[in-house]
């Protein structure tokens, strides 16, 4: 177990609202941390950036009884090791997680993703698909980045992407945790206690590494390390197309607008869509009952009769 002097915080502090069992598993020295509770069939949760494990408290706390809830922490994030010196690529967070489901020796799988999660999600999906049943599909993307109205990035992730301003934004003013929490909750629903809870690992310069390089990771050019293995994930989806799939939007995401989810449809022109016009980026947060809700029926739905 990763130390709270190594954290910069007491999880402890937040078990009334994170109530799960931390577990790790091991990468060569690195901990990898995830929690796993429940039984039956598993639903596999799988985040993205500047978020953690946390962001998914809900959802398995309403599905525990019913399910085997999973949710990990990507290396450099939550709860996870934070190495400075780490190949913090698409490539190793698939990697990392494919591990996590071999070990767990996971089959009949919910996936849920969010974020940069879809890309790790699928991506490891689509390496096992026979361990998989079917996916949740939340403000998120798993296919070459699309051009939006304001071009390949929103403002804050561009800036992030530049040398020296980026790094100096991110990691030394924590401007990309404190962005999302203020840009990504838009209802008022997430209290002031659980964005601090969102933010916690992120707390210090040497703790914002991932939150960094996975800004940087974002590949819109051939050349970058990451684009090989996002084509291929874009290439892959055709796999998934008789797969039970629900995408659930919020339709105020700052980030992950109606470009992305133009392209699910493009990819999957049946896909059900449920979107939620009050939502934004962190739909789960803003509207987690709604969320809720719909996955416990798309669970049922998608069950062979």
């Amino acid at each position: 177990m990763i130390s709270k002097d190594e954290l910069g915080f007491d999880i402890e502090d937040y078990r009334d609202i994170y109530p799960f069992e931390s577990k790790y598993m091991d990468i060569d020295g690195l901990k990898y941390h995830y929690f796993d509770e429940g039984e039956g069939d598993p639903i596999l949760m799988v985040h993205g950036n500047p978020t953690w494990s946390f962001y998914y408290r809900n959802l398995a706390s309403a599905f525990k009884d019913s399910n085997r809830v999973i949710a990990v922490d990507h290396i450099g994030c939550g709860l996870s090791s934070k190495p400075q010196k780490y190949d913090y690529t698409l490539e190793n967070h698939i990697s990392n997680l494919v591990k996590l489901i071999v070990k767990l020796d996971l089959k009949n799988i919910t996936l849920v993703v969010h974020d940069w999660g879809g890309a790790i999600g699928i991506g490891a999906a689509l390496r096992h698909l026979d361990c998989f049943k079917q996916f949740v599909i939340l403000n998120t993307y798993a296919y070459k980045v699309p051009k939006t109205k304001m071009g390949a990035f929103p403002f804050g992730i561009a800036f992030g992407r530049v040398p020296v301003l980026g790094k100096i934004a991110i990691r030394a003013l924590n401007g990309f945790a404190r962005g999302a929490a203020k840009m990504c909750a838009l209802t008022g629903d997430m209290s002031e206690r659980e964005k601090t809870g969102m933010m916690a690992p992120y707390n210090s310069y040497k703790n914002r590494i991932a939150t960094f390089q996975f800004v940087k990771d974002i590949p819109t050019d051939p050349s970058h390390v990451s684009y090989k293995t996002l084509a291929a994930i874009e290439e892959g989806l055709p796999r998934l197309k008789d797969m039970p799939k629900q995408v659930i939007w919020g339709k105020k995401d700052f980030c992950f607008d109606d470009t992305f989810l133009s392209e699910w449809k493009r990819f999957f022109p049946d896909i059900p869509v449920y979107e939620i016009p009050e939502a934004g980026h962190y739909v789960l947060e803003d509207s987690r009952q709604k969320v809720i809700e719909k996955v416990r029926s798309f669970l049922c739905t998608s069950q062979p009769s």
